[in-house]
C-alpha cells in the first residue's frame, strides 16, 4: 500500500470513528452492557439500547481541531450556537477579582444541544488565576438567567494583549439535562489556545467574558466550532458585527 492510500484510510477512520473523551467510556460501556441485557428480554428493547449506545458514543466524541494561533485571537471554547451577546456585565460574582470589577465585560453565551461536541477548550493562551465551582439550579441553559442561577464552574485567566495584560473568563454552565461539569484546569496553569480543559454532560452552555472595548466577531444564532471559530480579536477595533439569516 502506498502512503497516500494509507493516509486516505486513516482519514476515513478518523471521520467515522472519532477519538472519544475518557469521561465517556464508563457511559458507553454501561449502555452497551445494558443493551445486551435488554436484547435478551426483548429484541425491540435491545434495538433501542443499541441506538442509545451509538448516540452516547457520538456524544463523547473528541475530534481534532485546526486552531488559529495568531496572538490576540479569541477562539470559541465550545461547539454550539451563540444564544446571547450581553455587553456591560460584571464577572461572575463567585470570582474574587470580580469584587472590584463593574460592568467591564461583554458576555458571549454558547448553547450546546445534546448533539454538539461537549469537550471545552481554552479560548486564548494565558494563565489561570482563579478556578471556582458554584452550586446552583438546573434551569434551561438557553435562558439568559442561567449565567447567574445555574450550577457552574468558572475560570479567570490572564492573557497578554500586546505589551499589556488583561483578564478574561470562561464559565461552564450546567443545564436541565446536563448535571455534571468536569473541569481539569488548575490555578497558575499556563495553557495554549485550543487546549482542552473539560467537558459537560449532557447539553449545556459556555460563557466567554471579553474585556471592555473588545467587540465579538460573531452574531446571535451563529454556529460555533470549538477550537476553530474565531470569536473575537483583541487587536481589532472593529465594531460589533451585524448579521442576518439567508
Amino acid at each position: 500500500m502506498n502512503a497516500d492510500f494509507i493516509a486516505s484510510l486513516k482519514k476515513i477512520k478518523d471521520t467515522l470513528v472519532p477519538p472519544i473523551h475518557p469521561a465517556g467510556w464508563p457511559f458507553i460501556v454501561g449502555f452497551a452492557f445494558a443493551t445486551i441485557l435488554l436484547s435478551l428480554v426483548w429484541e425491540v428493547l435491545g434495538l433501542i439500547g443499541l441506538f442509545v449506545t451509538i448516540w452516547c458514543f457520538y456524544f463523547f466524541r473528541d475530534p481534532a481541531r485546526v486552531t488559529p494561533t495568531r496572538d490576540g485571537l479569541v477562539i470559541s471554547p465550545a461547539c454550539g450556537t451563540v444564544s446571547h451577546i450581553t455587553p456591560n456585565v460584571p464577572l461572575p460574582k463567585e470570582l474574587d477579582q470580580a469584587k472590584n470589577k463593574k460592568n467591564d465585560f461583554t458576555r458571549v453565551s454558547i448553547f450546546l444541544n445534546v448533539f454538539n461536541v461537549h469537550v471545552n477548550r481554552f479560548p486564548i493562551a494565558g494563565t489561570v488565576t482563579q478556578k471556582t465551582y458554584q452550586p446552583g439550579a438546573f434551569v434551561n441553559a438557553a435562558f439568559d438567567k442561567a449565567s447567574e442561577e445555574n450550577e457552574r464552574a468558572a475560570l479567570l485567566f490572564e492573557v497578554k494583549d500586546g505589551k499589556k495584560k488583561t483578564e478574561m473568563a470562561v464559565v461552564q454552565i450546567a443545564g436541565w439535562v446536563a448535571r455534571r461539569i468536569l473541569n481539569d484546569a488548575n490555578e497558575k496553569q499556563e495553557f495554549k489556545t485550543g487546549e482542552r480543559f473539560g467537558i459537560i454532560r449532557f447539553g449545556s452552555r459556555v460563557d466567554v467574558y471579553l474585556p471592555t472595548g473588545i467587540a465579538p466577531m460573531v452574531s446571535i444564532g451563529q454556529t460555533m466550532v470549538e477550537g476553530e471559530t474565531v470569536l473575537a480579536d483583541l487587536q481589532s477595533t472593529e465594531a460589533i458585527r451585524i448579521a442576518e439569516v439567508r
